[in-house]
């Protein structure tokens, strides 16, 4: 008997000695399930991942606050830069007069015909009010038989250093901004209030695949109920824009059957639209004139080429078709270049016979001609 006892202490010594080395305290049944019981309502009470409690998860789109053309001196490496454009068409293109007969019938060119609508539609207001286009437009100057030039700006927004630089720049100016910009309300408050007229730049479809035209675009693969979602989300943005201009849209610019939606859109709610012409087969224009849309079409491009000696023959370019044709539109867009041309040249326009001016008294002159 006495040797049990020995043993029995022994062994609980050992034990101990042990628990001790190690730190392991064994637990009590009744701590073991108090244990057990907490662990398990908290697993039932842990939020469950996004991506399970969702379904369809949800799109996560990013839009990085990069310059849209980012200059060489942002870029440290060798790396090519990252294109977020197409290439710009070089061409000057001259906006006939008069439109000239489509090739094909109407019915051919539109998704279905469109009904007859006057010139210019007013948006859903009170009787008697200004659509849109109208009510937020800069007065014009008075032209005196000047010749007119409405420079825009786009692809404004993301980058907020270069667009801020865009904002102080000497007006009229028309500056674009992408619908996916953030702090976008506060960026066009501070351009209307320095003076300029606003565009919502659209994300529609590129041809090329290796360009990002950014969350919401306008495709062609879209029925026309979801491109009226996108346009209506593109809507909400920002207010007091006369109208919009395409972003890239080399392949959905030339897609009769969409290009009709964003026109009975526009028309419905009293825009105007600027066909920036990415490609020559672009029938945003000629949709806009057989549904009563205002319209005008970009003549030239000035910073296809990121330099500015290139600039400033393209803004001759420009004086010259403005001179021959009484008014000319240019795209540019923020790029230091392109400011390093831009601000000589629209402190001296006037002064060599030009009026620069808001794009909507170029559009009333468009409009009332087409």
């Amino acid at each position: 008997m006495r040797r049990l006892i020995y043993f029995a202490v022994a062994l609980t010594v050992v034990g101990g000695g042990y628990w001790l080395a190690t730190g392991v305290i064994p637990e009590s049944r009744q701590t073991q399930r108090v244990r057990i019981s907490a662990t398990a309502v908290a697993e039932r009470q842990a939020p469950r991942p996004w991506y399970v409690t969702q379904s369809p998860p949800p799109v996560l789109i990013t839009a990085p606050d990069e310059p849209v053309f980012p200059d060489p001196a942002d870029e440290p490496t060798a790396q090519p830069l990252r294109a977020y454009e197409e290439a710009l068409p070089r061409e000057v293109y001259e906006t006939p007069a008069k439109s000239p007969p489509a090739a094909k019938p109407a019915a051919a060119l539109l998704l279905t015909p469109a009904p007859a609508a006057p010139l210019l539609t007013p948006a859903p207001a009170a009787p008697g009010e200004l659509p849109p286009w109208r009510r937020y437009a800069l007065p014009p100057p008075p032209l005196d038989g000047r010749p007119m030039i409405a420079l825009v700006i786009d692809d404004l927004g993301i980058d907020k250093k270069r667009s801020a630089r865009a904002i102080a720049l000497k007006g009229p100016l028309t500056l674009s901004f992408l619908a996916y910009a953030s702090d976008i309300k506060r960026q066009t408050a501070a351009a209307r209030a320095a003076g300029h007229e606003l565009l919502l730049h659209i994300s529609m479809e590129p041809t090329s695949k290796y360009v990002d035209p950014g969350p919401h675009v306008l495709k062609t693969a879209l029925s026309a109920a979801e491109l009226r979602r996108r346009l209506e989300w593109g809507f909400s943005r920002f207010d007091a824009f006369v109208g919009i201009n395409n972003h890239m849209g080399s392949k959905f610019t030339a897609y009769p059957a969409g290009m009709q939606v964003v026109m009975e859109e526009l028309r419905r709610r009293g825009l105007l639209f600027l066909d920036s012409r990415t490609s020559r087969a672009s029938v945003g224009a000629e949709i806009a004139r057989r549904m009563g849309v205002p319209y005008a079409e970009r003549n030239i491009f000035l910073d296809h080429v990121n330099d500015a000696a290139v600039v400033e023959s393209r803004l001759a370019e420009t004086e010259r078709l403005a001179q021959r044709k009484g008014y000319a539109v240019a795209i540019s867009h923020p790029r230091d270049s392109t400011f390093k041309a831009l601000v000589p040249w629209l402190r001296g326009i006037e002064a060599k016979g030009f009026r620069l001016v808001p794009l909507s008294a170029v559009v009333r002159g468009v409009t009332a001609s087409g």
